[in-house]
């Protein structure tokens, strides 16, 4: 543990590469909602929660494989999350539903670079239990 407390670290982020940072950004930030949390040129940092964050940078010599991850932003409220972020213009790959097999309620969506990314609220008591905990 790299410090003592319920957590070991103060902050996640999630890097992400895309070869256009401003097509990126305005996905991120004014279709999806995200606060623009720190702009370094090649790389853009959006807040995601209170201690989360995501982030692309533009790595014109890398190829993204979008093919093996999902982006997963969690709420409470699924169905205004996604009815906002239509009304911004997003197109759904699938609306929101419920998964029995992993007690989840969501929906998915691509980012411009290809990324699947899942709006979803967790239905499993133990995640609703944990998350009291903190």
């Amino acid at each position: 543990m790299c410090r003592p407390s319920s957590a070991p670290f103060d902050d996640a982020v999630g890097f992400y590469y895309t070869d256009d940072i401003e097509r990126t950004h305005r996905f991120w930030h004014d279709t999806v909602g995200l606060p623009l949390a720190l702009d370094q040129g090649a790389c853009r940092i959006y807040q995601i929660s209170d201690h989360g964050f995501i982030g692309f940078c533009t790595r014109s010599e890398v190829s993204a494989d979008t093919t093996n991850l999902i982006i997963t932003l969690v709420t409470e409220d699924v169905d205004n999350c996604v009815t906002e972020m239509k009304g911004r213009g997003l197109k759904l790959e699938q609306e929101p539903a419920f998964n029995p097999k992993f007690r989840i309620y969501h929906a998915f969506f691509r980012d411009p670079n290809g990324y699947l990314v899942e709006v979803q609220r967790f239905e499993d008591p133990q995640w609703r239990s944990f998350r009291a905990q903190t």
